[in-house]
């Protein structure tokens, strides 16, 4: 096949190129330039998509003895991940832009490209299993290293763009493992320490990100009972569950900390309370992605609603508005659950859908 290597500049992206040449398909290598006005260097192991790492995807590149192209992706990104990320911020809700860059731009944007140029599949460091199932429908799995698995992030692609996804190091045992087989095979990136938190807010301060580009909105911080306990800059800076930086001028009654309950837009307030109040049961979800039909019986599975969170069991429908709404009912409460985030159903170790949460119940 005719594949398309997603390089970041990374040991993951180095390490999935180099084993789909081993496995003899025609591989080409490929940096997404992300953003206008890149630095020179990372900071550390903040943010990605710097200078350096183009030059770090090159020299992969030249190792593993396959051509290279930057493709500048920045508009697009600009257009869809960041305008998304504020958006959401603006309207009280909590994106996950990871979601979002591997649904406008992995796997929309570059795979969508490289057909048109007739490539087969794009290749990508992600950590995640594709098995076939018996009746031959591809499937998308959790990753071996359980620790690394990315299938949370992954899952919104759905089963049509699954069909030209590779992840080759799926059954990578751990990522020392990884590590160790970059530098066996002379890449330089086998050290490079791994990127975190929002690729575009390197230096790690969402909240001063958030206000540089959406201003200051001074209001009120308010508990349960609309009693008015503080002010805030801006409600968007805020999402359910946090506890810290509140800075409120009343203590509760009771002494015991207090965390955002939820962020209501339209009147600019924060609503803080008790932590039992954070405590759910019911979730709705919009624009869901079923990698199976959607079910419209209640169906058990395991239930994620964050990157690295915990399954809990519950079970999924299709709602009565459609395929592309759903409800999960958790056996188990799950704490601090925003509006914006990806909630991830499974069957074991496989994904049967994805949606966006819409909202959340008691």
């Amino acid at each position: 096949m005719r594949v398309l290597a997603a390089l970041s500049g990374g040991v993951d992206s180095a390490v999935a190129a180099a084993r789909a040449v081993d496995a003899g398909h025609d591989v080409v290598g490929v940096h997404m330039a992300l953003s206008r006005n890149r630095d020179q260097m990372r900071t550390g192991s903040r943010g990605c998509c710097s200078i350096e790492d183009a030059g770090d995807a090159r020299r992969a590149a030249d190792v593993l003895g396959i051509p290279y192209y930057v493709w500048d992706l920045s508009e697009r990104f600009e257009q869809t991940v960041v305008a998304d990320f504020l958006a959401e911020y603006e309207a009280g809700r909590t994106p996950n832009p990871c979601v979002r860059c591997n649904e406008h731009i992995k796997f929309e944007a570059l795979l969508d490209k490289g057909v048109a140029l007739g490539f087969d599949a794009v290749c990508t460091g992600h950590y995640a299993r594709v098995e076939i199932d018996d009746d031959g429908v591809r499937a998308l799995h959790r990753a071996r290293d359980a620790a690394k698995d990315q299938s949370y992030v992954l899952a919104v692609m759905g089963p049509e763009r699954l069909a030209r996804a590779m992840f080759p190091l799926g059954d990578a045992a751990t990522k020392d493992d990884v590590r160790r087989e970059a530098a066996a095979r002379g890449l330089s990136v086998s050290a490079k320490p791994d990127s975190y938190d929002i690729c575009f807010v390197a230096d790690g301060d969402t909240q001063g990100f958030l206000r540089e580009r959406l201003g200051s909105r001074p209001g009120d911080v308010v508990d349960a009972d609309g009693t008015v306990v503080g002010r805030h800059d801006g409600a968007y800076a805020y999402t359910v569950g946090q506890r810290r930086g509140l800075a409120l001028g009343r203590p509760a009654a009771d002494g015991r900390a207090r965390y955002v309950l939820e962020v209501q837009p339209a009147t600019n307030t924060v609503v803080v309370g008790a932590a039992e109040l954070l405590t759910v049961h019911r979730l709705t979800g919009e624009r869901a992605v079923w990698f199976d039909d959607a079910p419209r019986a209640w169906r058990e599975c395991a239930v994620q609603v964050r990157a690295h969170g915990t399954p809990v069991p519950g079970r999924v429908r299709a709602a009565s508005t459609g395929a592309q709404d759903l409800e999960v009912e958790l056996h188990e409460g799950l704490r601090g659950i925003a509006p914006g985030q990806s909630v991830v159903l499974y069957d074991g170790t496989r994904v049967l859908g994805q949606a966006t949460v819409a909202g959340s119940g008691r």
